[in-house]
């Protein structure tokens, strides 16, 4: 299961990861976003040393605009805080496994 992370768990779940964190912008009435969900999970399973967290962009407003969110699904790759990479729209699982092996 994709731990949600919220403004209030944000910081400490990724902010503070040492991990890679891939953060998965989304909302429920978002197609792309149930498209990319299953692959997202599928990931999760597949890749140890890698975060993977949600955060619903109706429930969490503040950090999608800190973020610069403007499109959904966004996925943000955060390592030691920091944004290291950026991908918007729904992706194969291929594109995603390349994104995420780029960023570690």
């Amino acid at each position: 299961m994709i731990k949600e992370v919220n403004k209030e768990s944000f910081e400490k779940d990724v902010l503070e990861n040492d991990r890679l964190v891939l953060v998965d912008f989304w909302a429920p009435w978002c197609g792309p976003c149930k498209m990319l969900a299953p692959l997202f999970e599928e990931l999760n399973n597949e890749i140890e040393d890698v975060e993977f967290v949600k955060i619903n962009v109706d429930e969490n407003p503040q950090l999608a605009a800190k973020y610069r969110v403007a499109s959904i699904p966004t996925l943000l790759a955060i390592k030691s805080g920091t944004v290291v990479g950026q991908l918007v729209g729904f992706r194969p699982k291929e594109e995603l496994r390349m994104f995420i092996e780029k960023n570690k």
